[in-house]
């Protein structure tokens, strides 16, 4: 199942300039999913972050692994109007820079639920490789 952005926004609340993932694609129910960023030169932080070489700050890295799992979380009828908050980032490593141009990939799956309680295991591509990685643990409410 693929799912726009269009959806996805009614799906997560996010919005311009903090949604930071274009499309998802669900590949196993409540468990794998993929996302898709487009990182172009108008990205707001690209004004600061860096002006004579911009880079993603890997923070939004991290935030866009987040919204791919949220959506994969809470798209469910019975979920919507759900909020999916982080408690927690572990093991993060940065690997590479990702840059105006790039096309982000957002591998995640869910390592655990219970109830309220998920944990969840992200990794980001470019076409240069592994990005970023980490574990996020939310709270949905």
């Amino acid at each position: 199942m693929i799912i726009g952005v269009k959806e996805i926004m009614k799906i997560i609340p996010h919005r311009q300039p903090m949604l930071l993932v274009d499309r998802v694609e669900i590949v196993e129910e409540d468990k794998k999913a993929v996302g898709f960023k487009g990182v172009t030169y108008n990205e707001p932080y690209f004004a600061g972050h860096f002006p004579q070489e911009p880079v993603m700050p890997g923070v939004l890295i991290m935030e866009a692994m987040a919204q791919t799992t949220a959506v994969l979380l809470l798209n469910k009828e019975e979920m919507r109007g759900k909020v999916g908050y982080y408690a927690g980032i572990n093991k993060a490593k940065f690997r590479k820079k990702v840059v105006p141009g790039s096309m982000l990939r957002m591998e995640v799956e869910v390592i655990r639920q219970r109830g309220p309680l998920a944990v969840a295991y992200g990794k980001a591509y470019t076409d240069e490789g592994l990005a970023a990685e980490g574990e996020m643990t939310f709270m949905i409410g």
